[in-house]
């Protein structure tokens, strides 16, 4: 526990925030949380300890080091800047951590807005899913500050295994960016890999199990690989999601001239997962396009 931070706050209780709180005050923090739906904030507290709030200004009070993880830029703006927003309940000093993956440039302007009232902001998207959030070992990616980074940052080794300042804020943002278009070739060529090896006639376990030891090797491989095989997707990270995280993708190759053709097809791709009713299932049910199933 960081001797220099007394008193946390956690906004946003979902798939993510909801574990990574729990982190906080299993280390001994005491934490005070906010979520939209006040019931999820209330079985929190009954499984952690701690206490809930009315609004994010009123979770924010008093606190050393507040985090949010919320939905889109819409709502981390919700949540700091509008009349309840945490940035009005917060003292001179203290420090703001978006967990939110969101745009560039909502963090930009949120750190103007935490810079105007004397506060630090980071933008501090994590990557690792639920089950990275749930065992504590997520990648965490953060815009801003070094000064206000070494505040935070052991605070944050609670629930993460890395976690790396990239630059000024908006850069956290965008290193998730990259993290994203990454993945979504990744998982459009696992699916593809995985769809002919069956076409082949082949033993899928024992195919995944012996090139994953060689130039193959992704943590996509490893850990959706066979649930690939098997049909399995009510689980992970929702195609929702990440037609959400790729739309900020391509917004901002937009605006920085990258060219992103496979993750713009990949996109599309996506779109078809979810007009299939498949806006919940997990990322690599891609294969199901292949499989017309």
């Amino acid at each position: 526990m960081n001797g220099s931070v007394k008193q946390v706050s956690f906004i946003g209780l979902g798939v993510m925030g909801y574990p990574m709180a729990g982190h906080l005050s299993k280390a001994g923090y005491p934490v005070r949380v906010y979520n939209r739906t006040v019931e999820k904030a209330h079985k929190w507290v009954e499984e952690f300890g701690g206490e809930s709030a009315a609004t994010p200004a009123d979770a924010a009070e008093g606190s050393d080091v507040v985090f949010a993880c919320v939905g889109n830029d819409e709502d981390i703006r919700a949540v700091t800047v509008d009349t309840s927003g945490a940035f009005h309940g917060m003292s001179t000093g203290a420090h703001f951590v978006d967990h939110t993956t969101a745009s560039a440039e909502v963090a930009r302007e949120l750190s103007a807005a935490a810079d105007a009232k004397g506060l630090h902001f980071l933008d501090a998207p994590v990557s690792g899913g639920q089950a990275g959030a749930e065992n504590g070992v997520l990648t965490v990616m953060v815009g801003g500050e070094a000064k206000p980074f070494a505040h935070v940052s052991p605070v944050i080794d609670n629930y993460a295994r890395a976690c790396q300042l990239m630059g000024p804020v908006g850069n956290g943002q965008l290193t998730k960016m990259v993290n994203q278009i990454a993945i979504a070739g990744l998982v459009q060529g696992l699916s593809e890999a995985v769809n002919f090896a069956d076409k082949a006639n082949l033993d899928v376990k024992q195919v995944l199990d012996v090139i994953s030891k060689g130039a193959a090797q992704s943590w996509q491989m490893e850990n959706r690989g066979v649930t690939m095989h098997e049909d399995k997707f009510e689980f992970g990270f929702a195609v929702d999601w990440m037609r959400k995280d790729l739309g900020l993708c391509l917004a901002e190759a937009e605006r920085n001239g990258a060219l992103l053709p496979v993750s713009a097809l990949v996109n599309q791709f996506y779109a078809s997962v979810q007009a299939r009713g498949g806006g919940r299932w997990d990322t690599s049910s891609l294969i199901r396009l292949l499989r017309k199933t």
